[in-house]
């Protein structure tokens, strides 16, 4: 009879046991209960079965796999050929190719464009958060195709040709002639050396040409996804001797026939994290624009682009903090210490009852806001959206990185290793906060739309106010938070500039806590309000209520 595992036979040492198995081949959708019942919340029940295809799709063993490869394998930039050519392309793993190919056919990126229906934002956004829980950087270039549809859409001289491109759910790698392109994908270039997030200090210059078409000269700091087939750029555009301005401009990889458009691509970014997606310095040299919408109104044009780009942030770091819960609470429901599972132990099951809770109310609050992008939203929700979008990105992202720490740290040794995924997930999160505007800049858009859009103001205090008496702490915490509004909304910009992240935070946890009230059960909702509003919260994770039901609260989730 075999008595292996049993004393110190040879090889004993290496039988494992007390750790948890692969978290693989289960879907993820099913096991996200508040996912799934904030897709009902807010209208899109009729997406369930497309979610949990999704879900059982990017829980398979390969897709995760592929996630990893394309995470230790970083794309490389060919800037020639063998024979000295300019070449200028990027490789990608091929698992890369395969989760953005998977995300396409899923409509990830702009199936609330090309099937509009009450919910379609919503269904959307659900499964973007499904694809980027397992494989973050590949979001990027979702995300801005996404976006671009919204910039793009009512410059028909490029949309008529371009918009059936980017609704395909087909995705095809290569570098080609647009009229030999199935599907398409769009990335953008607006940052430069001497100006990044401040884009009027933009040297990019665009000289007309002909009809909407200019010549561009320039070097962009960061082009986001740069083997995308077309970006959206920025530039101090001329015609004749006419100075018109910041001009927002679409600019193809390859023309019309087969002729690449000048796009130098001078380096690679090293980054910290979002390894799998290749950004770089990129030099324009006669290279083909053209005009999307007015020109001198860049800014004005590209807005609604970069609305959507940060509502997906927001989006991504919920999906974030959704895989930073699932595999702590994964591992903590297998694994034994000092005498019992840890999910058991009071000061753990505290820990992850409270980082479900702050990814539960980040994904709601995203899904409220990608409510209020639908094709069919009311005025009053386009106005909650102007200000509620930067509101939710500061905080929402900011408090990503703690949380992808705090379920490391549940996992020990094991989560600090790069064969396990949080630590991907760690080095991931910063971006979502950086992108499209670092703290200062959202809270300094936060100012200017209270300034210049009073009915935004007025959108987001109606949503605060529709839950008064839901809860006494949310109730004092509202007064304050609608005070200070008031009284910022009256003080000078430069003044109030002191204030901004202050109101900021204010206004992220009342509009949090007034989606927790509304869409998550109530042992949820008051221990996130208490949590996170009370006289005795605390600065870490794990720090709640006397009296709540941890235990429940990390069953559901």
């Amino acid at each position: 009879m075999s008595t292996l595992g049993r004393g110190r036979q040879p090889g004993g040492t290496h039988i494992v046991e007390n750790q948890p198995a692969w978290r693989v081949d289960l879907d993820e959708y099913a096991l996200n209960t508040p996912l799934a019942e904030a897709v009902t919340g807010f209208g899109a029940g009729w997406a369930h079965a497309r979610l949990h295809e999704i879900g059982a799709h990017v829980g398979t063993r390969e897709f995760q796999r592929d996630a990893q490869l394309a995470d230790q394998h970083p794309p490389v930039a060919h800037v020639f050929d063998r024979w000295g050519f300019r070449l200028d392309e990027v490789e990608y793993h091929d698992a890369y190719h395969r989760v953005i190919s998977a995300a396409v056919a899923a409509g990830a990126h702009t199936s609330a464009w090309a099937e509009p229906r009450p919910g379609a934002a919503v269904a959307r956004a659900a499964a973007f958060m499904l694809f980027a829980q397992i494989e973050p950087g590949h979001a990027c270039p979702i995300s801005m195709t996404h976006a671009a549809v919204a910039s793009l859409r009512d410059s028909p001289w490029i949309a008529d040709e371009w918009l059936p491109r980017l609704y395909s759910r087909q995705y095809e790698r290569r570098l080609l002639p647009p009229e030999d392109k199935p599907g398409a994908l769009v990335g953008m270039a607006m940052t430069e050396k001497q100006g990044g997030s401040d884009v009027r200090a933009n040297t990019t210059s665009g000289v007309h040409v002909s009809g909407h078409s200019y010549q561009l000269t320039g070097h962009k700091w960061f082009c986001s996804a740069p083997m995308s087939d077309a970006f959206l750029v920025l530039a101090q555009t001329r015609r004749g001797a006419n100075d018109e301005g910041l001009s927002c401009l679409f600019v193809p990889r390859v023309l019309a026939h087969g002729e690449r458009n000048v796009f130098r691509i001078q380096r690679l970014k090293d980054k910290v994290g979002n390894r799998s997606n290749a950004s770089a310095e990129i030099e324009f040299d006669g290279t083909v624009g053209v005009l999307v919408g007015e020109p001198g109104r860049g800014v004005r044009t590209i807005i609604e682009m970069v609305q959507r780009t940060r509502l997906d942030c927001v989006l991504g770091t919920a999906a974030g903090m959704r895989q930073s819960v699932a595999e702590a609470v994964w591992h903590a429901r297998d694994r034994r210490a000092f005498g019992a599972l840890l999910v058991d132990q009071p000061a753990m099951t505290s820990v992850l009852a409270d980082l479900a809770l702050e990814a539960e109310a980040a994904m709601l609050m995203g899904m409220r806001l990608a409510q209020s992008f639908e094709a069919d939203a009311t005025e009053q929700d386009e106005a909650f959206r102007r200000l509620a979008t930067p509101v939710s990105k500061y905080w929402v992202c900011k408090r990503g990185p703690q949380h992808a720490y705090e379920a490391m740290e549940c996992l020990g040794g094991n989560g600090y290793i790069e064969s396990f995924p949080l630590g991907r997930r760690f080095r991931e999160q910063p971006v979502m906060a950086i992108w499209e505007g670092s703290g200062n800049v959202i809270a300094l858009d936060v100012l200017r739309a209270l300034a210049r859009d009073p009915e935004s103001a007025e959108a987001v205090r109606a949503e605060i106010e529709s839950v008064a008496g839901a809860h006494p702490l949310l109730d004092e915490h509202n007064r304050r938070t609608l005070s200070l509004l008031h009284a910022v909304s009256r003080t000078d910009l430069d003044v109030a500039q002191g204030q901004a992240r202050r109101l900021t935070e204010e206004l992220a946890l009342s509009l949090q806590s007034s989606v927790m009230v509304r869409h998550a059960p109530t042992v949820d909702a008051e221990a996130f309000i208490g949590a996170r509003l009370g006289d005795d919260r605390g600065w870490q994770y794990g720090v709640l209520p006397q009296g709540t039901d941890a235990a429940a609260i990390v069953a559901r989730h």
